[in-house]
């Protein structure tokens, strides 16, 4: 079973980032980064929980619900992770890769 509290404390600072940032950052591309970043980690979730079905869209709520769309996107990833079939290395793999992004979108943020 992974470790998920490095994503986890990872995802919620973004988060947390992106709704104390100022509305003008966030109009100028914060928010994609985030909603970007929520479906990809959605998606990751989605395909973890449900093998063979093709993931939701997460939809663009708009630039002031990007901040708890990663959250629920990062936290359901996580869960996924601790209980869904892939374990071991896959699980590791997921995780990493899921760190490395959530890192690259707060990067391309600025935040």
């Amino acid at each position: 079973m992974p470790d998920v509290s490095p994503l986890l404390t990872a995802v919620d600072r973004l988060a947390d980032r992106l709704r104390a940032a100022p509305q003008s950052r966030l109009r100028r591309g914060a928010a994609a980064e985030g909603l970007a970043l929520a479906r990809s980690l959605a998606e990751r979730a989605q395909r973890i929980e449900f093998p063979g079905r093709e993931p939701r869209l997460i939809p663009d709520a708009g630039e002031l619900l990007v901040a708890d769309q990663l959250a629920v996107a990062g936290h359901d990833l996580a869960e996924a992770l601790l209980t869904g079939e892939v374990v071991g290395e896959e699980a590791e793999r997921q995780l990493t890769e899921a760190l490395a992004e959530v890192a690259e979108a707060a990067r391309r943020c600025g935040l």
